[in-house]
C-alpha cells in the first residue's frame, strides 16, 4: 500500500472516532433526544434529588414513561420539587398511592425515578402530586453513619 492510500485510512478512521465519541457524548449528556414528551404533568417532592437532572428518564417497570421537566426548590416545605412529564400513552396507569424512587442506573450514575403503581382504583391525573416519595440515596451520608455508628455515637 502507497502512503497516500495510508493516509486516507487513517483519516477516515478518525472521522469514524470523532463521530463516535459525538454520539457517545451525546447518550451521556441525555441529549440524544430534541423533542420535549408532551403528556400530563406530575409533581413529585423529595428530601434529596442528588444527581438528578431535568431531562433524566421516568421509568415504571423499566419502561419509559416520561422524564423529569423541571426540578426547583420549594422555601416552604424545604424540598426538592421535581416536575415529571408522563407520556399520554400512560394516563391512566398510575394509582393515587404510585410511588416515587431516584434510583442509578449504568456505570457513570445516571440518575432516574422509578414509579410503582399501587393499588387504588382512582388514578393519578394532570398536576397532581405524588405523597409518596423516596429519595436519593447519598454515598456521603451512608458512610457517615456507617463512621459515626463505629466509633459507638459519641
Amino acid at each position: 500500500m502507497n502512503s497516500r492510500a495510508i493516509e486516507v485510512l487513517v483519516g477516515l478512521f478518525m472521522l469514524l472516532f470523532l463521530g463516535a465519541m459525538f454520539v457517545l457524548a451525546m447518550k451521556v449528556s441525555n441529549l440524544t433526544s430534541f423533542t420535549s414528551t408532551s403528556g400530563y404533568t406530575l409533581v413529585a417532592k423529595f428530601e434529596n434529588v442528588g444527581g438528578l437532572k431535568p431531562r433524566a428518564p421516568v421509568a415504571a417497570s423499566g419502561v419509559k414513561v416520561g422524564e423529569v421537566s423541571d426540578i426547583t426548590y420549594d422555601p416552604e416545605t424545604f424540598e426538592a420539587s421535581v416536575t415529571l412529564t408522563i407520556d399520554n400513552r400512560f394516563s391512566d396507569a398510575f394509582p393515587l398511592d404510585t410511588t416515587a424512587s431516584i434510583y442509578t442506573a449504568g456505570l457513570l450514575g445516571e440518575q432516574y425515578i422509578g414509579l410503582d403503581p399501587g393499588a387504588e382504583e382512582d388514578m393519578l391525573q394532570d398536576s397532581d402530586e405524588i405523597s409518596l416519595t423516596q429519595s436519593a440515596i447519598v454515598l456521603e451520608r451512608l458512610i457517615g453513619q456507617v463512621l459515626f455508628s463505629r466509633s459507638g455515637g459519641s
